[in-house]
């Protein structure tokens, strides 16, 4: 798993801002399997990986696409608040997620696609407010 860890890393001899031990303080369970190959993780633990990763390249933006899809729910606390923390550290997070609840509480900025388009567009505050919106897009 540490050689997953490194490829993320676009120049060994200037690492850039994250360290291998940084990843590991934000998923200690990821230092308890990092003499592990990274495909026998479970898909909880690939997930953390796979982002953990991508931070490794030093980058302003990430781009995550269902990151709690078929995670346990312990799991999918972990991940949210792991995407929470990267965005309080000054690194953008481009999410894409059907659990209403951590996308919320992640953003700063909400973006509703219906059918291809955009169909509201504000903040999680706005979308709270805006009943038509979560009742015709949102909810079941």
């Amino acid at each position: 798993m540490r050689q997953n860890l490194l490829l993320g890393v676009k120049n060994l001899k200037h690492p850039g801002r994250r360290s291998m031990e940084d990843m590991f303080r934000l998923f200690p369970n990821l230092r308890e399997r990092a003499d592990n190959p990274g495909g026998v993780l479970s898909g909880g633990e690939q997930q953390m990986l796979t982002i953990c990763r991508t931070l490794m390249g030093d980058p302003d933006l990430i781009m995550v696409d269902e990151p709690t899809e078929g995670l346990a729910p312990l799991l999918v606390r972990q991940v949210a608040d792991f995407l929470a923390e990267i965005a309080q550290r000054g690194i953008s997070v481009l999410l894409v997620e059907q659990k209403l609840t951590i996308a919320l509480n992640i953003s700063r900025r909400v973006y509703v696609m219906g059918h291809g388009k955009i169909v509201f567009e504000g903040t999680p505050a706005d979308l709270r407010g805006t009943d038509a919106v979560r009742k015709e897009w949102l909810e079941v």
